[in-house]
């Protein structure tokens, strides 16, 4: 870190309050690098907008006098009882956060009994995230490789270091456009790497042909890729990245066992529709069949609150925790889970609602 940037937090300022007071305490000790991997957006940033626009559009309509004494937030997901619905999303190259990274991060998700997505694409390898885990449960991101025999590898590294649900992410077979990371001329310092590949082989792609549809596609997964990474593994495969019912029901015949709606945060394609908006008729397609969570603009318990009333079980929270790492290390990660979950039991509270099963569309105001 350079020198004339500030050093990381050591305690929480008053001035922290909610999870997005975190980010100009981000803003201040991150490089301008950095911080347009962690702040940007695709294209002009619309999506990403947008995901905050939808969730502050939509109204609670609360019950009174039902009594919330007893009341609980805790959430059954995929055979993990788990405190809470906030988990970690899977964040990339930490290390360019905070040098503790992943480890950090895994260590504050098991102080506040959260479940961690940790990245294919992380600092540190795979089995050093899943040491910190402390009991708490994790679930190992993938993006699907050129060589099955790779992918094979990662799924037998993820299953012997104890993750217990593996993320298939299916909506950036291509890298979106980021134009701030453009504008900021972005790399990747020589000493963060992608740790889960080395000594892996590396791709062979095509050398001729389109750039995108020819080379960068030549593998994006299909669905036949699903059936056949449901059949490698013995762990529950999680599809993240689906905006369609369409595609929801497909990934479940295909052998998915959870859907994350998603649009990646706005970091692929701008104009996306809000992923809050897409689950309603996710949840109507699927019904009971599978949970579904929900990833994109949360940042309040309020925000839970909603994306469950809609059909969610779960939300992943990725962005604000990303920067609570960068303002303060692991202490940060965990006050800021623990913001949202205090907040969400106040929400809970305040709209009479005593489990999160009890929670409905009638949550929502349909005036």
């Amino acid at each position: 870190m350079s020198a004339e940037l500030p050093p990381r937090l050591e305690r929480i300022p008053r001035e922290i309050a909610c999870a997005t007071d975190y980010e100009a305490f981000a803003r201040a000790r991150l490089d301008d690098n950095a911080w347009a991997y962690l702040a940007g957006a695709a294209g002009d940033g619309v999506t990403q907008a947008a995901n905050r626009t939808a969730f502050e559009a939509l109204s609670l309509l609360p019950r009174v006098m039902r009594g919330s004494a007893g009341a609980s937030t805790r959430v059954s997901l995929l055979g993990h009882d788990l405190a809470h619905p906030m988990l970690l999303a899977p964040v990339a190259y930490q290390r360019l956060f905070h040098p503790d990274c992943e480890a950090a991060t895994a260590m504050a998700a098991s102080a506040v009994d959260a479940l961690m997505v940790a990245a294919t694409l992380s600092s540190l390898p795979m089995e050093m995230i899943a040491a910190q885990a402390q009991g708490a449960p994790q679930w190992f991101q993938l993006y699907l490789q050129p060589d099955r025999g790779v992918t094979r590898a990662l799924l037998r590294r993820a299953e012997a270091a104890g993750f217990s649900g593996i993320v298939l992410t299916v909506d950036a077979p291509v890298s979106g456009i980021r134009n701030a990371e453009q504008r900021a001329g972005f790399h990747l310092p020589t000493d963060i790497v992608a740790a889960n590949f080395a000594g892996l082989p590396q791709p062979t792609l095509p050398r001729e042909g389109h750039p995108v549809f020819d080379i960068a596609m030549a593998h994006a997964p299909t669905f036949a890729d699903l059936d056949w990474l449901a059949a490698q593994t013995t762990l529950p495969v999680i599809v993240k990245g689906v905006l369609h019912a369409a595609d929801a029901r497909e990934a479940l015949a295909q052998g998915a066992q959870a859907i994350i709606v998603s649009n990646h945060g706005g970091r692929t394609l701008d104009t996306l529709v809000p992923a809050i908006l897409a689950l309603p008729r996710i949840a109507d397609a699927i019904g009971d069949d599978a949970p579904l969570l929900l990833d994109g603009g949360v940042r309040r318990g309020t925000d839970v609150l909603k994306a469950l009333a809609l059909g969610a079980r779960a939300v992943l929270v990725g962005r604000p925790y990303a920067m609570a790492l960068a303002a303060a290390g692991p202490l940060g990660v965990a006050h800021c889970i623990r913001l949202l979950v205090e907040e969400l039991a106040v929400a809970m509270a305040l709209t009479g609602t005593r489990s999160l099963t009890a929670i409905d569309g009638d949550l929502i105001w349909r005036g």
